[in-house]
């Protein structure tokens, strides 16, 4: 693995044109093998990240298929030794689709590609122009859920994406789309956190203090348009209840941006939410900054779901960044965890939204109360 150094980091913020920007570098962390990692947090997890050196993992398809011009949103599951890797390609055409990859354990430079799972949606639906952002669970033994964002190619950014589908499947590898998408909409009425967009994050089983449970659905909402860069990219984290993962009530928003940290005084989206066996949960989020001028990866924790804390200090929860001149040198985002043993895993996208590819990072040993 590379070990990471200290980076001048060459970014862009879009509306004001380019700017150049260094870094925030943190006391190094160690692991077991004194290898140094990058950017550790005060917060009750205790990790830092290093890239894989191989990065991109998933660099994107050759010319003339079906993700050829954007791999994004990567949702890894790990099935045997095996990891599955479903993500949104874009073809030629910039039509996205939900597409699945599988690559072995010990082996993450040589994926399998296996093409789209489903096709967009028929003219005037709301996932006619692109299925992204998917993310999978399996509700029983015998059912799988596979939930993503529509865009129906109407409207101007988040404003696009009106729904959120579903689509089910017996054995996690044949998919059908559910007849009743979507299973949730924006709402259209000025002063909610989703009145404009809605766009997918993610699904868990939660468990509650009187030991009843319930699904919950972390997603991104967002409230207003306009041409001011605070108004037109105010994501929000909002979540949703459900008893089937069919029907969904609305709860409204829990986290919003941070005017005091300039990596998320924008807007914060893309939620992907675990909770621990003590009850307690973690969130990693793309966050969007004036520093950078696009999104960086950040952290949260919450003894509930609902309220959540970022750490107290500038950079607290700041986890991974742009770095370098190459892949993901202007934005890193999407992000997806997993635990390996000791440590965690993380996949994540570089520029432009997944048009230069997938990448991977490993942490060091976790320390927490756990």
């Amino acid at each position: 693995m590379r070990r990471p150094t200290r980076i001048n980091l060459l970014t862009a913020f879009a509306l004001v044109g380019v700017s150049v920007a260094t870094a925030p570098v943190y006391a190094a962390d160690t692991d077991d093998d004194h290898e140094p990692f990058q950017t550790p947090n005060e917060l009750s997890l205790q990790v830092a990240w290093v890239r894989d050196e191989r990065n991109p993992i998933l660099p994107l398809g050759k010319s003339g298929t079906f993700d050829s011009k954007r791999c994004m949103n990567p949702w890894v599951l790990r099935v045997g030794d095996e990891y599955h890797l479903y993500y949104a390609g874009s073809d030629d055409r910039g039509i996205h689709r939900i597409c699945l990859a599988t690559a072995s354990v010990s082996d993450l430079s040589n994926w399998q590609r296996h093409g789209p799972l489903f096709d967009v949606g028929a003219p005037g639906s709301f996932d006619a122009k692109w299925c992204v952002l998917p993310h999978v669970v399996q509700m029983a033994p015998d059912r799988w859920h596979l939930y993503y964002t529509g865009n129906s190619g109407r409207g101007a950014g988040l404003s696009a994406f009106p729904g959120i589908g579903l689509a089910v499947s017996r054995d996690g590898k044949k998919w059908e789309k559910y007849q009743g998408n979507p299973v949730l909409e924006r709402t259209g009425n000025d002063g909610d956190p989703d009145a404009v967009g809605i766009a997918g994050g993610s699904v868990i089983k939660v468990t509650k203090p009187d030991g009843t449970s319930e699904w919950r659905y972390y997603y991104t909402g967002c409230p207003t348009l306009g041409k001011e860069l605070h108004l037109n990219q105010q994501k929000r984290i909002c979540y949703a209840v459900s008893q089937d993962g069919i029907a969904w009530e609305k709860r409204g928003s829990i986290m919003v941006r941070d005017p005091k940290r300039d990596y998320e005084d924008v807007g914060v989206a893309g939620p992907v939410v675990h909770q621990l066996d003590d009850g307690t949960y973690r969130m990693w989020y793309s966050a969007i900054g004036t520093k950078w001028g696009y999104y960086s990866i950040c952290y949260a924790e919450s003894e509930d779901g609902i309220n959540w804390r970022r750490g107290e200090k500038y950079g607290d929860n700041l986890q991974l960044t742009p770095q370098g001149t190459g892949w993901e040198r202007q934005m890193v985002e999407y992000p997806s965890v997993i635990r390996e043993g000791k440590r965690l895993r993380l996949f994540y996208c570089g520029n432009g939204y997944g048009q230069s590819g997938i990448g991977t990072a490993i942490s060091s040993p976790i320390h927490t109360h756990e």
